[in-house]
């Protein structure tokens, strides 16, 4: 039952010390968290005489007419709402015996009231899939009740049904239409939505064929992930001579395995069957039992590696790191290839051999594999891998080995960072600049950075933040604080000099430690490569018409000649960017969504395909022009597929591996494609954004930028700051061998500062232009911002919403609003979109809306999102 008034911001859930012991009550209650939308307070159940249940235990109850997933808040010995005992319903069963520590509680708490989300929904992207699972309404035939052929009165007794010649002459065609979709399902059984989906008003002729016993409803229990067993062989007597030669040999393979083998190990060994391993037990040699399998993510068998020896500027820093058994933010500003990983492994080291564990944090699933390695071949099994593209098993197993207790390893992506490691030891960010670590939707919209410094604080860690380009946010955070660790050098200045962080401005957290180390130098002191920027504009006056200009041509002329390998960094997957009618002008667009259509060659023959990098709507590509019916049509931009057959034509002898989303869509294919190309099987990687992430390639001595200018060009106050740092991080894969490196960049305009800190791998130059003009505008870092997004089917509705809002907040002077205003794109997947920025200063919060009042104002029909601290405002 629903109780109001409760403040789920400062709920905390009861230690497991406090859990009920049977015998001291009769009637026992607990307060649940029930996972169902629009539903944010506690309801009570009473709990069954069989089940102990402890606050933090994951729940199945029934709730209205379904079966829901709940966490269990807190035990009760009477309910405190005024109703009867015995209409309080009871608790259905424990899915998962989980219990919160406090700490993790509040971290989840804080999640919610900072990024304005009902706490359920924080806890389920916590939690692993399967665990909050929901019921569902299900319809089937009931058993002997066949068209024609009935058997027995239906509950609305139809004895006129029995004597009719087609007894389903006199069902309604609703009824009709229902019945024939079940009768053409083997089963007979769909769920109610779905026959809702396929047939108008199908709740009516339900209700028909409920009245008449032709179909009955039942109730669906949740699908919930459940540990995976199987079966195990045991070897419990000695092998005689009653035995069949057969059993004996089965026996004494069982015995050479160490007397334990999986049963279907055993019998594809042996070549045999199920049947004489039964009587093996029967006869008492053998025990065969279920036992659970972990499901975890299985990576290569890997040759132990040892500690490395260090630089005199990593020894400092990790001295650092190693001196810090409290909460601390520490800034590990390393230039690409400078031994930052080799500085985590070794902080890491010490940790485990004290029972502790640590959480390291990468931006994309394409970075894990690579440094999984690195870590398994340092720490074995103690690596644990926790992201999205693990099966829901194996997240679901994974996740329980964290709550062992055993001291461990977690490298995950963004929603690692609720991994329920006890005893943490050290949390580690690497690349913490990337845009990754920020969840645009769904709720809640949160930024691994702010939750992993918050999780620092709880469990009293520190928190390591690895970056050869750091957030413009963590270094004026860390200029704020003005403390400097090891490697005082600071930043790398314009003649190559480290500068160190100014302590001009005051610190907003006193309580907060905050360290600055560097690294300014690569491992062995190899140099940065040079950067050669190439002016696309004179390549076209002097008539290169190619997308390579001759400096690239002739560099990958020398990678053919001389065994090497080189990365081509596109901004754009696909083949071309849009396609146009050279006649008319006319650019075919996607119906759904305000943008233009990509072309992608999928293999040479098939079917020339345009596709939506918004929605996914795929067409073909017409042979004349929709609206003139001109057939000259042409391809404009350069994607990664057209980037790749232009290199197959221009330089057939070239192995290439595309690396972009399309080529990395199956589990593995990360790691398959990396490990080719680290093989030698390939000259040339060629790929978008996830080329740039932290790749260790170290033969690779080329690195080409086909077009910058997609990555300057784009209406974002960010626009600058990611093109420095997705550039200068693709820059930083060559040379990082014994062979020296070398980057082109081709681009149109030479003249912008991005591509002149780029050139001198000048990050302190850059990040001081950049951060006056934030300043200027009062934009983050010096402001904050909150992002309303709004969308709807409806453009008019969406539209009059957007303004009532931006009303109803501009009676507040202490924020500025800027809109609304329509989304750079308006429509994507036919839903149309609206925002409206929220400006203020990042210090003094002001009194924020009632986002209920706020949503209040929202119809049904018109989506609102409240995205915090938002990356991407486009």
């Amino acid at each position: 039952m629903y109780i109001n008034d409760i403040n789920l911001s400062s709920l905390a859930v009861s230690e497991s010390s406090e859990s009920y012991q049977s015998g001291k009550t009769v009637n026992r209650w607990v307060e649940v968290l029930v996972d169902c939308p629009g539903s944010t307070g506690l309801f009570t159940y009473r709990l069954p005489a069989q089940l102990e249940i402890k606050p933090g235990d994951i729940l199945s109850v029934p709730f209205g007419a379904q079966q829901l997933g709940a966490i269990a808040i807190r035990l009760l010995a009477q309910p405190n709402i005024d109703l009867p005992p015995e209409k309080i319903r009871e608790v259905e069963d424990i899915v998962s015996v989980g219990f919160f520590p406090s700490a993790y509680w509040e971290l989840l708490n804080r999640v919610a009231a900072y990024y304005y989300t009902p706490l359920i929904q924080v806890i389920r992207v916590a939690l692993p899939p399967g665990l909050l699972g929901r019921s569902q309404r299900r319809i089937r035939l009931v058993a002997g009740r066949e068209a024609g052929g009935q058997r027995g009165r239906g509950a609305g007794g139809s004895g006129y049904l029995l004597g009719s010649a087609d007894p389903l002459a006199f069902l309604t065609p609703t009824a009709r239409q229902v019945w024939e979709l079940l009768q053409g399902q083997p089963a007979g059984d769909y769920s109610f939505i779905y026959l809702q989906q396929k047939v108008k008003s199908a709740y009516r002729g339900i209700r028909e064929l409920l009245r008449f016993g032709l179909v009955e409803s039942y109730l669906e229990p949740p699908r919930l992930t459940r540990p995976k067993l199987q079966k195990a062989v045991t070897l419990t007597g000695t092998i005689d001579q009653e035995l069949t030669t057969r059993q004996r040999e089965i026996l004494e393979v069982l015995r050479r395995h160490g007397g334990e083998l999986w049963q279907n190990e055993l019998l594809q060994i042996c070549n045999a069957s199920s049947s004489i391993i039964k009587t093996l037990a029967q006869k008492g040699y053998i025990v065969v039992e279920e036992r659970e399998v972990l499901r975890t993510e299985q990576g290569p068998t890997l040759i132990g590696d040892g500690a490395k020896s260090l630089t005199a500027a990593q020894a400092s820093a990790l001295e650092t790191i190693q001196t810090l058994d409290e909460f601390a933010q520490v800034l590990l500003h390393g230039v690409t290839g400078s031994g930052k990983t080799e500085v985590y492994l070794q902080a890491i080291a010490p940790l485990l051999n004290q029972g502790k564990s640590a959480l390291v944090l990468v931006p994309e699933i394409g970075l894990t594999p690579q440094l999984t390695d690195r870590f398994r071949a340092r720490f074995g099994n103690k690596v644990s891998v926790y992201h999205s593209a693990l099966s829901d098993g194996e997240r679901y197993d994974t996740w329980r080995q964290m709550l062992t207790g055993e001291p461990q390893v977690v490298i995950g992506t963004r929603s690692a960072v609720f991994a329920p490691l006890p005893n943490l030891g050290l949390i580690i960010l690497d690349e913490e600049h990337d845009s990754s670590f920020k969840q645009d939707s769904p709720t809640p919209t949160y930024h691994a950075r702010t939750v992993a410094l918050w999780r620092a604080e709880l469990e009293n860690c520190p928190l390591v933040l690895g970056s050869a380009t750091p957030s413009l946010e963590t270094w004026v955070s860390v200029r704020r604080q003005g403390s400097r660790g090891a490697g005082e050098q600071g930043s790398r200045g314009a003649g190559g000099e480290f500068l160190t962080p100014d302590s001009s401005l005051s610190t907003p957290h006193s309580a907060l430690s905050t360290h600055y180390l560097s690294l300014p130098e690569r491992i062995n002191s190899r140099p940065l490569p040079p950067v050669e920027i190439v002016d696309m504009r004179q390549e076209l006056q002097q008539g290169n018409r190619s997308i390579f200009s001759r400096s690239l041509q002739a560099a990958l002329e020398e990678l053919q000649e001389r065994k090497q390998q080189g990365i081509l960094f596109i901004h754009r997957r696909g083949h071309s960017t849009f396609v146009s009618c050279r006649s008319c002008g006319y650019v075919l667009e996607c119906p759904h969504c305000d943008v233009s259509l990509a072309y992608h060659h999928t293999e040479e023959k098939a079917p020339e395909l345009l596709r939506c990098h918004y929605c996914n709507y795929a067409r073909s590509h017409p042979k004349f022009c929709p609206d003139c019916s001109s057939p000259y049509l042409k391809f404009f931009g350069s994607g990664t597929q057209r980037v790749t057959q232009e290199l197959a034509r221009q330089f057939p002898e070239l192995r290439l591996i595309r690396f972009d989303s399309d080529t990395t869509r199956n589990k593995g294919s990360h790691r398959t494609l990396l490990t080719q190309f680290a093989n030698g099987e390939a000259d040339l990687l060629v790929g978008t954004q996830m080329l740039t992430k932290g790749l260790d390639l170290p033969q690779v001595t080329l690195v080409g930028v086909v077009a910058a200018d997609g990555l300057l060009n784009l209406s974002d106050y960010r626009a600058s700051e990611r093109a420095f740092q997705t550039l200068t991080q693709v820059a930083g894969r060559a040379g990082r061998g014994e062979d020296p490196g070398r980057v082109i960049v081709q681009t149109y305009t030479t003249e912008h500062q991005v591509i002149a800190a780029v050139r001198s791998h000048d990050y302190q130059s850059f990040s001081q232009a950049e951060l006056e003009q934030r300043q200027a505008l009062n934009y983050p870092p010096y402001g904050r911002l909150i992002l309303l997004r709004l969308s709807s089917l409806d453009p008019i509705q969406v539209q009059n919403t957007a303004q009532v809002i931006a009303t109803a907040l501009s009676t507040e002077e202490e924020f500025e609003i800027l809109g609304p205003a329509p989304a750079s794109i308006l429509r994507v997947a036919n839903r149309y979109r609206w925002q409206i920025l929220i400006k203020f200063a990042p210090d003094a919060l002001p009194r924020l809306p009632d986002w209920e009042e706020v949503r209040s104002l929202c119809p049904s029909s018109v989506s609102l999102t409240i995205d915090v601290d938002p990356l991407n405002i486009m």
